[in-house]
């Protein structure tokens, strides 16, 4: 099949892409440390599990703020704003929606810290089965709870640096939040006892220190954006209006996958105990090549979207999307057979020290092993639903995320008894394919049609690649650990690595004959970043 040149809006998505994608990379790296942190101490049990679900009732908002809703809405109006008014009228509506946004976010802070014993009798009902894991539950979600401010406040930011054509210091504030987080943590753990207090709500102590880094490290780059904060509040400004808008379907629309979370952490607490935990380590394993890839990818293409709606320029748009979703099948697909096939070894070398033991293993490589299925999915709809709201449709976002509640309860429900908490994983995927295909086939009858045939071209092609880079590694770690006489630690991690590498040098080997024109750009950009000169100070100081 005959493609054509790679565009320049296809480099400039890599690229932006590639910067983002390194610090996302450190970032998503040092979430596996902080995981790997909270598997030796607290393994997965009572504690584990209240953590869980008390971080995941403000990381459920956060998610829909920090990378869904707010993001998409205020990048799309702040582009608009950018292009077409004076510096004046853009930075009056950026102090605007930070102030407003500070405002409402304390109040439903505050009410949620009320409220947060209901929320967790919605969210968990069975945790009440087990002595003291509701009020365990409830004073961590107290503490944790304002990190949405914070977060969320840092996604603005965010929105505003990767509009003015910074990408490396937003992205890499995640890095800070889990060193914060980390550090932070532990040491709050190492004292809680001190005041009487559990080890695990020094964690939660430690989340709110890295959410402060996580929205401070960003403060020198906004300023040198030529940012001044001037307090500005007027609820009625048309800018914040547009915002509201789109932002409010967009809720619904960006929501689906942290919906199902929600319900699905209700029926992982009908599942044995440890469930919600091993749900939860094999999650955290998928967003890793999720937030390196998909978000990454997501974050590079909003405003390259944004402005190409905004001009009307519909063909730049229609190459840009099908760019961006070859570039997320390049990188996601291969990842997600990567997982599937080796998600014992990967597991057992990082989380299993301490209170995680082998049935933990076993447990967690079963839930990560379906969750790759649907892995190429969430990334693609990352990169969807903001096209749609760069066209200002918010429609089908919000009838693609009822489909895929529906479609979840009704899996969930169906197979529950038989498969326990791996039911929840399988349905999750389903149900984000199910959303991406919905969402994929209204967009292309929308815009009049995209590159259709390239683009399924370019999915089985990567596909037949990535089962081959899949099956040697199977065939490739049974040898090798075979080969060693001690299944040590070190020796583990050696095979497995070997058998990484080599895998991906046959995967990119195929991708190469097979001719995906977005490897180019990739490796391109690559060898432009650190081979020709490395990374420079403007890359530090975007």
């Amino acid at each position: 099949m005959n493609t054509p040149a790679p565009t320049t809006t296809t480099t400039q998505v890599a690229k932006s892409a590639g910067s983002v994608g390194i610090a996302v990379f450190c970032s998503r790296l040092l979430g596996l440390v902080r995981e790997q942190v909270m598997a030796v101490l607290f393994g997965a049990g009572l504690s584990m599990d209240a953590f869980v679900v008390a971080f995941r009732i403000p990381n459920l908002l956060r998610d829909l703020f920090a990378e869904g809703a707010l993001s998409a809405a205020f990048v799309t109006v702040f582009t608009d704003y950018d292009h077409k008014r004076g510096q004046e009228d853009t930075w009056r509506l950026a102090n605007n929606v930070l102030l407003t946004l500070t405002i409402l976010l304390s109040l439903l802070t505050l009410f949620g810290m009320i409220f947060s014993g209901e929320i967790i009798q919605v969210m968990a009902p069975a945790f009440g089965r087990v002595a003291g894991k509701i009020a365990l539950t409830k004073l961590l979600t107290n503490i944790m709870f304002p990190f949405l401010i914070l977060v969320s406040l840092a996604a603005v930011v965010m929105g505003i640096l990767n509009t003015k054509g910074r990408f490396f210091i937003p992205a890499m504030a995640s890095t800070f939040f889990n060193v914060g987080s980390i550090i932070g943590g532990v040491l709050c753990a190492w004292w809680a006892p001190a005041f009487s207090q559990p080890p695990i709500v020094g964690m939660a102590v430690g989340t709110l220190i890295g959410g402060l880094l996580q929205l401070v490290i960003q403060v020198p780059s906004l300023r040198r954006s030529g940012f001044t904060w001037r307090p500005h509040l007027n609820l009625k400004d048309e800018g914040l209006r547009r915002i509201m808008i789109l932002m409010i379907p967009a809720v619904i629309g960006l929501s689906a996958t942290q919906i199902n979370i929600f319900i699905n952490t209700n029926f992982a607490a009908r599942c044995a105990e440890g469930s919600v935990s091993w749900l939860n380590y094999a999650f955290r394993l998928m967003q890793f090549p999720i937030g390196i890839f998909g978000v990454a990818i997501s974050i590079a293409t909003l405003p390259v979207i944004a402005r190409h709606a905004s001009q009307g320029d519909m063909g730049a748009l229609k190459a840009t999307y099908v760019s961006s979703l070859t570039m997320a099948f390049l990188l996601t697909i291969p990842a997600a057979f990567g997982l599937a096939v080796l998600a014992k070894p990967i597991i057992r070398l990082i989380f299993e020290h301490g209170r995680f033991v082998n049935g933990d293993t076993i447990h967690t490589a079963e839930a990560l092993t379906l969750y790759a299925v649907g892995l190429f999915a969430y990334a693609t709809v990352k990169i969807t639903v903001p096209v749609f709201y760069a066209l200002k449709d918010t429609k089908y976002p919000v009838i693609a995320s009822f489909l895929a509640v529906a479609t979840n309860i009704l899996i969930v429900s169906l197979t529950l008894d038989a498969f326990q908490h791996k039911a929840i994983a399988l349905s999750t995927s389903i149900t984000m394919i199910i959303n991406f295909f919905f969402l994929s086939v209204v967009l292309y009858k929308k815009v009049g049609g995209y590159d259709l045939r390239y683009l399924v071209g370019s999915f089985i092609k990567i596909t037949v690649a990535s089962a081959a880079m899949g099956l040697a590694a199977s065939y490739l770690y049974a040898a090798g650990s075979r080969l060693i006489a001690h299944a040590t630690l070190l020796n583990q991690g050696l095979v497995l690595i070997v058998t990484i590498a080599v895998a991906v040098v046959v995967y990119f080997i195929l991708i190469r004959w097979l001719g995906i024109r977005e490897l180019h750009e990739v490796v391109e950009n690559v060898k432009k970043r650190f081979l020709a000169r490395g990374v420079s100070p403007s890359d530090l100081s975007d």
